[in-house]
């Protein structure tokens, strides 16, 4: 393909690599970006690169990764409940401050030849350009000038967030609670340089309406920080902080906002990055799915005889990897808005619950990862020291574990097939998108009394998730035995379901027959 002349709308991650590798692939072009800030100017304070999104950088452009590397922080990853903390070692975690990420990709994209222009404000009827790539932002003014084109929704979540920062590097990222008078906040921290390091603190609206957070939101203005909340925060978490002070950069509560478009492109001008999808901050940065934007895109271009079929290209391929990333990262939102729920459980085993809360991560592998602690979480979801767990078919060993649960004993996590039809036993059809809808909040407060609450519903994956979610909030209302069927080719997601306490028995059936799994016979349960 022939591209004469590419504008790119905005100077953050996004559109800077985009450019880059554009003008690499393209080099008779003109590549040129608009950023309508200073160069140095910047919202945030670090940005996390994951093992997995470093090798996609790394087999995309090398360079530029290598240059990011040398400037970026590694870091381990702990959770801490009270005095009690489970230290996960990854050396792969690496994390950068966001002004150093954009100096090493401003820097990168002039070696590439690409021309940069700050504190100039473009539109894309200014633009004259054989493609216009709109990587301005989750305020995108493209996306909303075209918004009869692009289509887009924004759902916003009811939990509210601010970032911050602090003057020192943690000794590895964190995910800690702290408990005040007015309710528990949750921290959602690393380092990011030698002196410096991120912190993210969430809560529900209860809490932070109880701690008077809607009127010091309501007084800041919008270029300030909520200093008021600065300070309390930095009093909740003294002991995480070690007493050092809390950063504010324009630092406000927000709820987050989850965007989708129906379309992509239209013509000549593509979104890229927030300006066409946002995924929560606990499953991945928008600054990493911008990056891998860039590279679905460049490839495209590459691949494609025009710009027509290359944006349709782009959209094609690059969609299933986005829209998949946002349904584990809505789950991991929901997890983490209803995070105090589980605080009483083992440190280890919340870790456990952590990893494997949307799906992504299994039991299993979350052992390959790390044996010794998932062998601790596991040790006490079963009441056994940790010598007595096997090294291999965890999933089986943790579904095989008995279940004493009020005066019943269940020899193991598979629910006998009669139970289903005791008279103490009732059957909830659950058909949820998200178990914290109207419809499932609404079920939960009115569970009717009984001993057993058997949940069915559709034999597909992604509705066995939201069962297991629903079965974890019932548990938290209702002393019966919870039980949550599931086709038989999601063993692993029951295994960490149960390691996790989302429900207590699993009862596995065959879809394609509507069979109980033949391994049920003989099943025995004592009362």
């Amino acid at each position: 393909m022939n591209l004469e002349r590419v504008a790119v709308l905005g100077g953050g991650p996004g559109g800077l690599y985009a450019a880059r590798l554009l003008k690499l692939s393209h080099p008779d072009a003109e590549v040129t970006v608009y950023e309508q800030s200073a160069p140095d100017k910047t919202f945030g304070f670090g940005v996390g690169l994951a093992s997995r999104t470093q090798r996609n950088l790394r087999e995309a452009d090398s360079a530029s990764l290598e240059a990011i590397v040398a400037a970026a922080h590694p870091h381990d990853m702990s959770m801490q409940v009270g005095e009690h903390i489970a230290r996960l070692q990854n050396g792969d975690l690496l994390a950068i401050a966001r002004t150093s990420l954009l100096e090493v990709l401003q820097q990168q994209a002039r070696q590439a030849g690409v021309r940069l222009h700050f504190g100039e404000r473009r539109d894309i009827a200014d633009l004259d350009a054989d493609l216009i790539i709109a990587a301005d932002g989750i305020n995108s003014g493209t996306r909303t000038q075209l918004a009869d084109r692009f289509d887009p929704h924004i759902d916003t979540g009811t939990g509210l967030y601010l970032w911050c920062g602090t003057d020192f590097a943690l000794p590895s990222a964190i995910f800690t609670p702290a408990t005040t008078e007015h309710g528990t906040f949750v921290a959602h921290a690393y380092p990011y340089a030698p002196h410096h390091s991120t912190f993210l603190i969430e809560t529900d609206e209860d809490t932070w309406r109880r701690a008077g957070f809607d009127v010091s939101t309501e007084k800041t203005a919008p270029l300030d920080s909520d200093e008021t909340s600065l300070h309390y925060l930095q009093a909740a978490f003294a002991d995480t902080l070690q007493h050092h002070p809390l950063i504010g950069n324009r630092t406000r509560w927000m709820r987050f906002r989850t965007i989708t478009c129906g379309h992509w492109h239209s013509g000549n001008v593509v979104l890229l990055g927030d300006a066409a999808h946002t995924a929560h901050y606990s499953i991945g940065s928008g600054t990493k799915l911008a990056m891998e934007d860039a590279i679905a895109l460049d490839h495209a271009l590459t691949a494609s005889p025009n710009v027509e079929e290359a944006l349709a290209q782009y959209e094609r391929t690059r969609r299933p990897a986005v829209e998949y990333l946002q349904r584990i990262a809505h789950r991991s939102e929901l997890w983490w808005e209803s995070f105090p729920q589980r605080m009483a459980l083992p440190v280890e085993q919340l870790l456990i619950a952590y990893m494997t809360r949307a799906g992504k991560v299994s039991l299993n592998r979350f052992h390959d990862t790390a044996p010794a602690l998932v062998r601790k979480g596991l040790a006490s979801y079963a009441d056994v020291p940790a010598d007595a767990i096997p090294d291999t078919d965890i999933t089986d060993w943790t579904i095989g574990q008995p279940l004493d649960h009020g005066d019943c004993r269940f020899e193991h996590r598979i629910a006998p097939p009669d139970l289903r039809d005791a008279t103490t036993t009732t059957v909830l059809d659950i058909d949820f998108d998200s178990a914290w809808c109207p419809e499932a909040t609404a079920l939960v407060e009115t569970a009717p009394t009984a001993r057993t609450l058997w949940l069915t519903g559709p034999p597909t994956r992604s509705s066995l998730l939201s069962r297991l979610d629903f079965a974890e909030r019932l548990g938290h209302h209702t002393d019966a035995v919870v039980v949550v069927e599931a086709p038989t080719s999601c063993r692993a997601d029951v295994a960490a379901g149960l390691a996790s306490v989302r429900m207590h028995l699993a009862f596995f059936r065959d879809p394609a027959t509507s069979d109980a799994d033949p391994a049920l016979s003989g099943l025995r349960v004592s009362t």
